[in-house]
């Protein structure tokens, strides 16, 4: 072999070999973490030894600084968003799903409120029923994002702060607990604070465990629709017809539903669905779909949806996929 040959193929070695090792780094060295480390033993009572090995323990990811930057829901329209989710695969796993879990599905839409289509599609979106909950070690996740990512790392470490807190009212290891790049766990992909806030016990057994029961899941995902005013049975999206001159100023406003369709229809969107009163809440949304723009009027539920992702792309995949699993449902029940 040549020495040139030799040289080029140590240069190789090299590069691959930094692309498939973690970034070296020691977050309880890092210029914040003396102050992180002071509030979880000053306000939670931990041991400050066992923070500043957990933080140590941590790894700096530069995949996940990759991912967070570029999400489908800010990178992909519609048309290519929506081939993510609806696929045939998904809808049946979805009513696979459904039938391992009809006695709970209907038992969390009667005692929480919540629609069962709804429930399962949440739970298909996020983890594909369970099968994909996550590769990264949620410490690894939440440490690089709180501490290295400057854009959100106030809310990354607040979650951080979460996570420890969830670990130890769960008696788990958290340096064992993984989940997606952004720190979120289980079936339905709860951040911590979420966990903390949203989780419930749903069997029975005194433990709310998202990350391996089903049952608490559902159960999970249905209390956080009914904490954030979900209405059962309730229109959630209605394709809205436009003048030529409708007011582009008003579409995919980031806020609660607040025009009355009246006062859309001054604005130059109506809905198809005729059966809607003058004074339902809505918020004109316009989708780059196949064929070119759609235009839908988002209502009160779909604005719940989005309190658990709020990319509209993820309210609309949520709903249609919600449609799809309940058709094929009710079909194979005939």
């Amino acid at each position: 072999m040549s020495v040139k040959l030799f040289r080029s193929l140590v240069v190789v070695i090299s590069l691959v070999s930094a692309v498939s090792l973690p970034v070296s780094a020691d977050y309880s060295t890092h210029p914040k973490a003396e102050s992180f480390i002071h509030r979880m033993v000053n306000e939670h009572g931990f041991d400050a030894v066992e923070v500043k090995a957990w933080l140590a323990a941590a790894e700096k990811k530069q995949s996940i600084l990759d991912a967070i930057s570029r999400p489908a829901e800010k990178t992909k329209p519609w048309k290519d968003y929506r081939k993510i989710f609806l696929g045939q695969d998904r809808i049946d796993q979805g009513v696979q799903f459904w039938n391992d879990n009809r006695e709970t599905l209907r038992r969390a839409s009667e005692q929480l409120g919540v629609d069962e289509q709804v429930i399962v599609a949440i739970i298909g979106v996020e983890t594909r029923y369970g099968r994909h909950t996550g590769k990264f070690r949620v410490i690894d996740a939440l440490a690089t994002l709180g501490f290295d990512y400057e854009p959100r790392a106030k809310f990354f470490g607040k979650e951080l702060e979460h996570f420890l807190l969830l670990a130890r009212e769960q008696k788990q290891d958290p340096l064992s607990l993984k989940g997606s790049y952004a720190g979120a766990m289980g079936y339905g992909q709860f951040i911590p604070s979420s966990y903390r806030s949203y989780a419930i016990d749903f069997d029975g057994d005194k433990v709310a465990d998202i990350w391996n029961n089903p049952v608490d899941a559902i159960g999970s995902v249905a209390n956080y629709f009914k904490v954030h005013r979900w209405e059962k049975g309730e229109i959630v999206f209605s394709r809205a017809r436009i003048k030529s001159e409708y007011d582009k100023s008003v579409l995919n406003e980031r806020v609660r539903p607040h025009y009355s369709l009246n006062d859309v229809a001054d604005l130059g969107f109506t809905p198809i669905n005729t059966q809607l009163s003058g004074a339902e809440k809505v918020v004109p949304l316009v989708y780059e779909g196949s064929h070119g723009k759609e235009f839908w009027l988002g209502f009160d539920n779909y604005y719940v949806i989005t309190r658990y992702n709020r990319s509209q792309l993820y309210a609309m995949a949520v709903w249609q996929l919600s449609e799809e699993l309940r058709y094929a449902y009710e079909r194979q029940l005939h």
